[in-house]
């Protein structure tokens, strides 16, 4: 069974950055596919970004790929989410998930999940 703790959230100014960090245990994530979601208050958990197993290809929401950069350290059993020039908009509670194949944008296929760490961004 894969256990996920997120970390590196926090308070931050519009305009600022933050590196989230998924770190895996249990067993190897490397053939994973790892996706970071972001939930807000009243919303649904949506798709922030998600990095392949193999090759590493990445895929993001559209409205984030300019700002985030998602990447995974095999080595450490890892993921990160980049985050630049953050909007009031992108505070939320992040999560990172894992699944067996390709990277979906759909929640509801991941099996495992993190508890979530919260990301509030001032303007």
């Amino acid at each position: 069974q894969v256990q996920l703790v997120e970390s590196g959230g926090g308070l931050v100014q519009a305009g600022g950055s933050l590196r989230l960090s998924c770190a895996a245990s249990g067993r190897t994530v490397s053939n994973y596919a790892m996706g970071w979601f972001r939930q807000a208050p009243g919303k649904e958990r949506e798709f922030v970004a998600g990095i392949n197993c193999c090759g590493g290809s990445a895929s993001y929401a559209d409205s984030m790929k300019d700002r985030f950069t998602i990447s995974r350290n095999n080595a450490k059993n890892t993921v990160y989410l980049q985050m630049v020039s953050l909007k009031a908009e992108d505070t939320a509670v992040y999560y990172c998930g894992a699944r067996f194949g390709v990277v979906t944008v759909r929640s509801s296929e991941y099996r495992n999940w993190g508890q979530g760490t919260q990301v509030t961004v001032s303007s």
